[in-house]
């Protein structure tokens, strides 16, 4: 998850210096924007203004203001949920992400198993037939 403010450039500037991106810039942009832009942006060093990063994907939010602040707040919105189960999902993803569906999908199910076996999943799961917010204990 990438926030940027409206007025920020974003890019890889590092050909115009005879290099190349490291860190894993070049494998990490293409798999966020698609292999295309990510060539482009590399290969020319070309930045773009933050709106145009949100339009194909390097960035998920734009802030006007405070970027902390902002960051603070986004993760405030997750705070009242099952830290297990956020750290399944985020789990899943990344793990998925770095493999083929197939083996996304089993790394999927087998987490999802462990998120059902977590006593925050019996809380979820009852809040929501008695029609209450549920009260997760990260457990």
């Amino acid at each position: 998850m990438l926030s940027a403010a409206d007025w920020n450039w974003l890019g890889l500037p590092e050909i115009k210096l005879g290099l190349i991106p490291g860190y894993g810039g070049t494998q990490r942009l293409p798999r966020l924007v698609g292999e295309a832009r990510a060539l482009e942006m590399i290969l020319t060093g070309r930045t773009v203004m933050a709106e145009e990063a949100l339009q194909f994907g390097l960035v998920n939010r734009l802030v006007d203001g405070d970027l902390l602040g902002a960051g603070v707040s986004f993760a405030r919105e997750m705070t009242c949920y099952s830290l297990p189960a956020l750290g399944f999902a985020r789990a899943a993803v990344r793990r998925g992400l770095a493999t083929s569906l197939t083996e996304g999908l089993a790394i999927e199910a087998d987490l999802n198993t462990l998120a059902f076996q977590a006593a925050d999943a019996a809380e979820g799961m009852t809040a929501f037939l008695e029609k209450r917010k549920p009260v997760f204990r990260d457990g």
